[in-house]
């Protein structure tokens, strides 16, 4: 993907579901998601073990399917043997965007993904394609 679609992703989505989303401050989810919220980002934390809670003041739910709105983006903090799975939720929710984090390699969810109409990114990060790109807020 070049860096001016990854450009054009990050300056058209405003809601992103954040699958694998932690409460934990240590972990690279809960500072990806402070990130996203702070460039102005509707960001819905998703996570089966937090559903019902608040993270950074967002009500976290357990699935996709339960957002009750569209989502342009799904960032994806899961194995990359989940991702599959992920994306497969992503489609039947009609998201626009599945977004594979570092590490977050699956070229068959990207496949299929990509095959139901979605614009996919995988193994990078957008707390660091943001700033990279030129995209921050500046305070």
């Amino acid at each position: 993907m070049q860096q001016s679609d990854i450009a054009q992703i990050l300056q058209s989505v405003k809601t992103i579901a954040l699958v694998g989303a932690s409460d934990n401050p240590s972990r690279p989810s809960y500072g990806v998601m402070a990130y996203l919220l702070a460039q102005g980002y509707d960001v819905i934390p998703v996570s089966p073990k937090l559903a019902g809670k608040s993270v950074l003041g967002q009500q976290a739910v357990g699935s996709l399917k339960e957002i009750g709105k569209h989502v342009d983006m799904v960032d994806v903090f899961r194995n990359p043997d989940a991702a599959y799975g992920v994306a497969q939720e992503a489609i039947e929710i009609g998201a626009d965007v599945l977004w594979l984090q570092i590490g977050v390699i699956n070229g068959e969810a990207a496949v299929l993904a990509q095959d139901a109409g979605l614009k996919v990114v995988m193994d990078r990060c957008p707390k660091i394609e943001i700033p990279r790109l030129g995209l921050h807020k500046s305070a």
